[in-house]
């Protein structure tokens, strides 16, 4: 694989920011809302955002300064002021509203006019909650950390939840469901991802229990032409090796593999894999 080299002082911030936005990517959206010192109400997108605490329960998005003219926004202009806000999440069936109000309107102009969204009173902030959106944060402002003085420069406001609204609509037995918050995230340039159907996967993996790992694996699993990093990292999940009675239930079960060559096998065991058996496809591969 080869590389190119991207050394952040040799290029335009403009340049270099397609290249953060482009690989730092998906990115979840903060569609923020503020209101101003005359009671405005303002709604931004911001994807340089994310969760970095749960107790206390910590949001922390950036505002960043224009790299054209290294003006900052309304946004940042109203969280110094009131010290509130609110992050609405974005789903796809607000995604083109969201991107609507990241036009750079007058001040005194509520971008809740603009994109159609409808402001209803939050509980604890002044600021309105979007009611569109599958999920609200009501936030106070804790602190606002300025990162550089320039154009492209970012400002993190740290924000603690104070109350969050879900929609009862997203849960499925209890239980928050990505197909139907159905949320979008951010990527470079004007490209979004939707978190949700064919592009929704889930993983397991223990962080408690201590998994065999590629090195505890035999070296024709590790250096397989058949089998794909990802592949042989689902065997490396496993605890341990079968032992000589689970191979021979395995074979028993399932004689007409045994003969096999071995690029067949590794392709059966990719089969395998696929069909979540790993621990049949490593008894194959063994």
């Amino acid at each position: 694989m080869t590389k190119r080299i991207i050394v952040p002082k040799e290029i335009p911030t403009k340049e270099l920011h397609q290249y953060i936005i482009g690989t730092v990517a998906p990115r979840p959206i903060a569609f923020v809302s503020t209101v101003d010192d005359h009671g405005v109400e303002n709604l931004a997108p911001y994807s340089f955002f994310n969760a970095f605490s749960s107790n206390p329960p910590i949001l922390v998005f950036s505002s960043n300064r224009k790299v054209t003219d290294n003006s900052t926004k309304d946004t940042l202009h109203n969280v110094r002021k009131t010290g509130e806000a609110v992050i609405n999440m974005v789903s796809y069936n607000i995604v083109r509203q969201m991107s609507l109000a990241s036009v750079e309107f007058p001040s005194e102009v509520s971008e809740f006019t603009k994109t159609g969204l409808t402001p209803v009173a939050s509980d604890l902030v002044r600021p309105p909650s979007v009611l569109e959106s599958p999920v609200n944060m009501e936030c106070k402002v804790k602190d606002i950390i300025t990162l550089g003085e320039h154009g492209g420069a970012g400002h993190l406001i740290i924000c603690e939840v104070l109350r969050i609204k879900i929609a009862e609509e997203v849960f499925t037995n209890g239980k928050l469901d990505p197909h139907k918050l159905d949320l979008m995230g951010r990527m470079g340039r004007n490209y979004y991802v939707r978190a949700s159907g064919a592009a929704v996967m889930e993983i397991y993996q223990s962080v408690t229990e201590i998994p065999l790992g590629f090195d505890g694996l035999p070296a024709h699993i590790r250096e397989s032409t058949v089998l794909t990093g990802n592949e042989i990292a689902v065997l490396a999940s496993l605890l341990q090796l079968p032992d000589s009675a689970e191979l021979d239930r395995f074979y028993d079960e399932r004689p007409d593999l045994k003969n096999l060559d071995n690029i067949h096998k590794h392709r059966v065991a990719s089969s395998l894999i696929a069909e979540g058996k790993a621990a049949e496809a490593l008894c194959l591969l063994m």
